[in-house]
């Protein structure tokens, strides 16, 4: 399979049954590069995070390399290094269209619920795209992020330019798909590319510890909230406080307000219903 996907079931979730998606990308042999396959993968399940109600948080990470064969250099580390380009070759704006106008990045940047991106290694091109989709990126540090696409006489494809730049800035958006250049973790952690830095060895249990606190909070609210934080990216500034606003108060009318005010009164655990 080029992707697969495991339900990690959260223990205190509520309701009960909460899991964390986790999905691997698994083309370790190409530094998982996303191809056609890869795409529908995703598609898909993006699809069915977004319609099954156990799904409260989903992690996306790459394979690890495969070990190496006696006298030949292992391969590095990659969450996805890019679009396999041997599928480029020889296509036209006929052949492309269709599948850019319904790709995975889309898919993950439209899911409901919280995503985290689990980077170890090169993030480049489609694969910093795949993870600036996601809500919060966690990196070890030594990835390394880039668009290069600019060295094929192409640009981002994937939502990189606009997520960049609503993301770091114009001027540093403008040096990384002008340069084609790559960007190590420290830098990228910086700029604000990456939520957090850490060692390759602490990379899971950092991001699972994040994935299983986010999956405890009440899954209504937490969909609230990103729709929420969202709008500040599309709307004007006054649009977006309104925004906030009506939300704000129509969740007073929801059973987790009671829920939630009521376990911190009385210093207990929140059990969500989800509504």
């Amino acid at each position: 399979d080029v992707m697969t996907v495991e339900d990690i079931v959260v223990d205190g979730s509520s309701p009960e049954g909460g899991v964390i998606s986790v999905w691997t990308l698994n083309r370790p042999d190409k530094l998982n590069a996303l191809n056609a396959e890869s795409h529908r993968a995703i598609k898909e399940a993006s699809a069915r995070a977004n319609s099954d109600d156990s799904v409260r948080c989903i992690v996306i990470r790459g394979a690890p390399p495969p070990e190496a064969e006696e006298g030949k250099r292992p391969k590095p580390h990659a969450f996805a290094a890019g679009a396999d380009i041997s599928e480029f070759s020889g296509k036209d704006s006929d052949d492309v269209r269709p599948f850019f106008e319904d790709n995975a990045w889309e898919a993950v940047w439209n899911i409901s619920k919280p995503t985290i991106a689990m980077v170890d290694g090169f993030a480049l091109g489609g694969g910093t795209e795949l993870a600036l989709s996601c809500d919060i990126r966690i990196a070890s540090n030594r990835s390394t992020f880039g668009q290069p696409e600019i060295n094929l006489g192409l640009i981002p494809g994937g939502g990189g330019t606009q997520r960049l730049c609503r993301l770091i800035g114009y001027g540093r958006t403008m040096e990384i798909v002008l340069s084609g250049g790559m960007v190590q973790a420290e830098e990228a952690l910086k700029m604000g590319i990456v939520n957090r830095m850490v060692s390759p060895e602490e990379l899971e249990s950092e991001t699972m510890n994040l994935a299983e606190e986010i999956s405890r909070k009440s899954p209504y609210t937490t969909k609230v909230a990103k729709r929420v934080v969202r709008g500040a990216l599309e709307l004007p500034f006054s649009e977006g406080v309104l925004m906030e606003r009506s939300e704000f108060v129509a969740l007073f009318d929801t059973e987790d307000k009671e829920v939630g005010v009521r376990a911190f009164l009385e210093r207990s655990e929140a059990d969500w219903v989800g509504r």
